[in-house]
């Protein structure tokens, strides 16, 4: 079909780059190849040629290879003179000479890589490693290594080489790496943790990350002094540290009967009109300012200065609102003596007051020109109103007659902070001495004492039935996993004395 006079291949010639308006003159002229003084070859035929794919081809004319469009058999066609493969392969020798010597793997040497990695995972080696010893032995990129094992994983779940390495994350699981990474846990301790990539690892931080920023109370109270064109002047003049009292205030002394800790509480000064007005208007304007940039927050893929960002104005914010709160705790205590009775505790009245005064400073709207002592004294005594008759009817109806011994009794609850962190600390210890066990020694063992949240514990029979083993060859394996686990946690006490 083409001219195969080699005699042309070599002829110096004029060439064009192809742009739109050359496409549109050839189609529109609709040259022949016969009438082309050089040989054209097609991506078919070039690929055929030097030995690679037509793919490769279709990157080489992003890289500089130029092609022409002619007409053959009355059909536009893409095609390759001489003089420009010539000068393409002389420009870039490596990279062609490179594509030449690729050949793709058979299925034979996929499934080679396969089963070797699939003994050395169950012998104990971290994936990563792995990949990085196959990678050397086959003389592949670990890229390709790292592929073919990810898409034999997605293809065959049951038998998959680290189905914990490859998938979708549980919910479970993203939480208990970020709540890991918050307590001081590094990208690289977790990611050698869960047998992910650091990349994954940093991800699932992010977005958990990017979860809770969503969830942030960020109400607060309109004003006209807040608008997203804001001058950096104007800003700053919202944000100045907040003013000193004209006149020191006289230090009142607390009643008697207090507690040192609400005692205490009277050695805060109060807020003068001028600064109780200037610390709601930061507050409010620090939430508003967190709140218009979360509107941009990407959850799926959020920008970490702008989580800081956000993070930071929402740390003021409380901190504003701390202090408000510490300048007016004074003002429960004075109102819950008010209404202590017989059979009413302070101290529940004071804590109920607390609440009060925290929504309180919440929905206070300072730009009325309102004091918030009047507004705050009205919230809780509402409150009161409605929970001492409640309490009291609630403790008609439960008297025992003994509350002096119920009142003498040791709280013996236990600290529920303290709990997580020793169950946590539980979990690392096992899944720390299960890497001793292959994979389906460990699978049975999750399956027998229902490690895993989500299941719960199998019969022996149930677990044969899973993995498509008898009954007997289950419990075998079991009896050889808690020996192998005892010696290792043996070994492991030894290693910590």
């Amino acid at each position: 079909m083409y001219s195969e006079n080699r005699a042309h291949w070599n002829e110096p010639k004029h060439e064009v780059r192809p742009s739109y308006t050359f496409k549109r003159v050839a189609e529109t002229a609709r040259t022949p190849a016969e009438s082309s003084r050089e040989v054209m070859l097609t991506t078919q035929e070039l690929a055929e040629k030097l030995n690679v794919s037509t793919k490769t081809i279709s990157r080489w004319r992003k890289q500089g290879l130029v092609s022409r469009r002619f007409f053959s058999e009355g059909r536009p066609r893409i095609g390759f003179a001489a003089s420009s493969i010539e000068r393409f392969i002389t420009a870039n020798s490596d990279r062609v000479r490179r594509a030449s010597e690729f050949s793709q793997l058979t299925q034979s040497e996929r499934r080679e890589i396969v089963e070797q990695a699939r003994e050395a995972v169950e012998a104990g080696c971290w994936p990563t490693e792995v990949i990085r010893r196959l990678a050397r032995r086959t003389g592949r990129s670990t890229e390709t290594v790292r592929y073919i094992l990810k898409q034999y994983d997605r293809e065959h779940p049951e038998s998959a080489i680290c189905p914990e390495c490859h998938g979708p994350m549980s919910s479970q699981t993203q939480q208990k790496i970020y709540r890991l990474h918050c307590h001081g846990d590094s990208v690289e301790a977790l990611s050698k943790r869960f047998r992910r990539s650091k990349a994954s690892i940093q991800q699932v931080v992010s977005q958990m990350r990017a979860q809770r920023i969503m969830e942030l109370p960020l109400d607060y109270i309109p004003s006209e002094e807040f608008a997203e064109d804001l001058s950096p002047k104007a800003e700053r003049q919202l944000l100045v540290p907040m003013p000193e009292a004209g006149q020191p205030t006289k230090r009142v002394r607390p009643p008697q009967g207090l507690p040192p800790y609400l005692a205490s509480l009277y050695e805060v000064p109060l807020l003068t009109r001028e600064q109780e007005w200037h610390l709601f208007r930061r507050m409010n304007y620090l939430k508003y300012k967190a709140a218009q940039l979360r509107g941009k927050l990407n959850a799926k893929r959020p920008q970490r200065r702008l989580m800081d960002r956000i993070e930071t104005l929402y740390s003021e914010s409380v901190t504003t609102k701390n202090q408000i709160m510490r300048a007016n705790l004074r003002l429960v205590v004075s109102i819950a003596k008010r209404h202590i009775g017989p059979t009413v505790d302070f101290f529940e009245l004071v804590s109920d007051g607390n609440m009060s005064l925290i929504r309180a400073v919440e929905k206070f709207d300072y730009s009325r020109g309102n004091k918030f002592s009047t507004y705050a004294t009205w919230a809780i005594m509402k409150n009161f109103a409605r929970s001492i008759p409640g309490q009291l009817r609630h403790n008609d109806r439960f008297r025992t007659g003994q509350e002096e011994f119920f009142s003498a009794t040791e709280d013996v609850r236990s600290d529920e902070q303290e709990q997580e962190t020793v169950q946590l600390q539980r979990e690392a210890q096992v899944e720390g001495i299960l890497h001793c066990l292959s994979r389906r020694e460990q699978e049975i063992i999750v399956m027998r004492f229902g490690l895993d949240r989500d299941r719960e514990p199998q019969t022996l029979k149930e677990i044969g039935a899973n993995l498509g083993v008898s009954k007997e060859r289950i419990r075998q394996l079991e009896s050889r996993a808690l020996h192998r686990l005892r010696a290792a946690a043996d070994e492991r006490s030894i290693a910590l004395l």
